[in-house]
């Protein structure tokens, strides 16, 4: 195929070799199969901002770090090269989440470099050595999706100890693998310490999950493990290794009825955006 342009500088520098074909077309970015020497790898090329269906929300962004002052002063006025250094910390976002994760043991693709706006990293593959489907793309049988939501859960607790929270969580950021699943799509990350809105987003994360498997089992419709990871993370007792019991007693107290109109709001957003990606790729 001809080779895109934004995929020609790594082939000029010796970062890889030929591109194979596209793999996808999503909402922030177009991801390509390449060749390196012997390793077939995929190369994540990020859409401009103008181009993106998935905004920066304030909520994302919050907290993230740039290198001085004058940038910070440039992304808060929104000027040119405001909008510069907030599209490259967007994109650096995902890079520094997948070697953070990927020290922690977390279960991401594996990332080999970056360079000129490309991510490049591991190619996850199905038992065939084809690239593996999304969760969205598989039926389960309820014991097989017990399974995953288990092992999904582990990585969430596994994230959030390396202080990461996904902020985008679902069934269409997550690759099933030969040896179970993977998550991808990290731009939107966030730092749980960091950011006033992670406890919120974890628990959309978990809920997601949830409402996803549930379809196949739906005694998970009833847990509520979200709550009870953050309320361990808040406790300072979560840990990788962590027991989690799905079960979260709700304390008596002032209601907060703005958070809860928010989450509902988002709740309400989330279900749409579901269902228009549902539309578009039928």
């Amino acid at each position: 195929m001809k080779t895109p342009a934004r995929l020609q500088s790594l082939i000029d520098e010796g970062l890889i070799d030929t591109v194979v074909r596209q793999l996808m077309s999503g909402k922030e970015a177009m991801v390509y199969v390449v060749r390196r020497g012997d390793e077939t790898l995929c190369a994540k090329i990020y859409k401009e901002a103008t181009q993106r269906s998935f905004r920066q929300a304030v909520d994302y962004t919050e907290n993230r770090k740039v290198k001085n002052t004058r940038q910070a002063r440039a992304m808060a006025k929104g000027t040119k090269f405001g909008r510069e250094v907030t599209e490259a910390a967007w994109q650096s976002a995902e890079v520094d989440a997948l070697y953070r994760l990927a020290a922690a043991g977390v279960r991401v693709p594996a990332p080999h470099n970056f360079w000129d706006g490309v991510l490049l990293m591991e190619l996850v593959t199905d038992a065939g050595g084809d690239a593996a489907p999304r969760l969205n793309d598989v039926a389960f049988a309820p014991e097989q999706a017990r399974t995953h939501h288990a092992t999904l859960l582990t990585e969430v607790v596994r994230m959030l100890c390396a202080g990461v929270v996904h902020g985008d969580l679902s069934e269409f950021n997550v690759l099933l693998a030969a040896d179970g699943p993977v998550i991808i799509d990290l731009p939107q990350a966030v730092d749980a310490a960091g950011n006033n809105h992670a406890r919120r987003m974890l628990l959309r994360d978990v809920a997601n999950l949830r409402g996803f498997f549930g379809q196949f089992a739906p005694e998970l419709l009833a847990t509520h493990y979200g709550e009870e990871i953050w309320q361990l993370y808040e406790q300072g007792a979560l840990r990788p290794g962590s027991t989690l019991t799905g079960v979260f007693v709700r304390q008596a107290g002032a209601v907060d009825l703005e958070g809860v109109l928010r989450e509902v709001g988002d709740a309400r957003a989330e279900e749409a955006a579901r269902r228009l990606r549902l539309q578009t790729r039928s």
